[in-house]
């Protein structure tokens, strides 16, 4: 659920805290809200309850992983239609192709540039979202 109309709200969802405060930091620089969750679990809790325009998510997280999240989140009618960014240190191919199979709308792996990453958030958001 957006802040208001020209905001797009964004769940990042990644046990590392620095890279949470991290990506916080400059999405909001870019005019998105956005709301965090350390593990997989509470982040499937937080996508039912607050609806984000799109889901930034850790592949490798104690708990649930991000696969089995991203695999949840396209098996249920309600989120299915969220883009999920992929966010992984994992970085073989059959990782990365079974994230975009699941339905991820982007892999990016780690390291990686925040900017890149704002660019495809942007990109997969298009005229949803006014900063």
């Amino acid at each position: 659920m957006s802040a208001n109309e020209n905001q797009c709200t964004i769940l990042v969802i990644d046990d590392d805290e620095m890279l949470v405060e991290l990506l916080t930091f400059k999405l909001e620089q870019k005019g998105f809200v956005v709301i965090s969750s350390g593990d997989g679990e509470d982040g499937l809790s937080m996508v039912s309850e607050e609806r984000p325009d799109l889901v930034v998510l850790d592949g490798m997280m104690p708990g649930m992983d991000g696969i089995e999240v991203l695999r949840l989140l396209k098996e249920s009618p309600d989120t299915k239609d969220i883009p999920v960014v992929m966010l992984s240190a994992r970085q073989q191919s059959r990782d990365v192709v079974g994230g975009l199979n699941l339905g991820a709308a982007e892999y990016i792996a780690k390291p990686f540039m925040p900017e890149e990453l704002i660019l495809k958030i942007q990109r997969l958001l298009g005229d949803k979202c006014k900063s």
